[in-house]
């Protein structure tokens, strides 16, 4: 692992869009043989939206809000993407589910919530893997640990990302990804990396395509332009 993260290899995004929401599993597009899927889950202004316009190299595509629970829609995007290695860009899609752990929605919303993305974690063929954002001001709470157990419990691919690094102090930092390290330690993880992102800076974001590159198959870039555009 530490040999892909000492080489600089970025994706060249040469299109993406949203695809559709929708309120329930029941509604989600088929999956399409082929083309790999990023699912993301995290708690309630995490920070998911700035994380797909921070990687996409877009501004709005996703909607971001200070609001917590204002996303409680499945989002669908789908981006062409390409390298110096691959002649044809290859498409793939980020899903983009509701974010979990916040209060102040009735039970029966919170449970119809839990209902739709357990369901589609668990009977989604196409999944290459499943991102966890984690608030590095906050650290795993309650709900993380819940989520993570059970996507360890159903063997799904995970990549643990800690959002908002620019946000916390370094000891904040610290203490966040120390206590991430032995919580994944102690599951059995420790090989499993975890990565710094902040959507403001756009630190992390090349640990983050290198990674999906390698676990999931996209193509890698041989190396990155020093002029690129974040």
């Amino acid at each position: 692992m530490a040999n892909l993260f000492a080489k600089a290899c970025p994706i060249k995004i040469h299109d993406s869009n949203i695809i559709i929401s929708v309120p329930s599993k029941a509604l989600a597009p088929e999956a399409e043989e082929g083309v790999p899927e990023i699912v993301m889950v995290g708690r309630s202004n995490v920070g998911k939206s700035s994380w797909i316009n921070s990687m996409l190299g877009r501004k709005n595509l996703a909607r971001t809000s200070n609001t917590p629970g204002k996303t409680r829609l499945m989002n669908f995007y789908e981006a062409t993407c390409s390298s110096e290695t691959l002649a044809v860009p290859r498409r793939w899609s980020i899903v983009d589910l509701p974010g979990y752990g916040y209060a102040k929605v009735s039970k029966k919303e919170m449970a119809e919530w839990n209902k739709n993305f357990q369901y589609y974690l668990k009977n989604r063929t196409n999944i290459d893997m499943v991102v966890q954002l984690i608030d590095a001001r906050h650290g795993f709470m309650d709900s993380d640990i819940d989520m993570l157990d059970w996507l360890l419990f159903h063997d799904l691919p995970i990549m643990i990302v800690i959002t908002k690094v620019d946000k916390c102090s370094n000891r904040e930092r610290s203490e966040s990804f120390q206590s991430a390290k032995k919580l994944l330690d102690k599951a059995g993880l420790a090989q499993l990396p975890i990565i710094a992102y902040s959507a403001e800076t756009h630190e992390g974001r090349v640990p983050c395509w290198m990674y999906l590159a390698d676990q999931v198959g996209l193509p890698h870039l041989q190396e990155m332009e020093a002029n690129e555009s974040a």
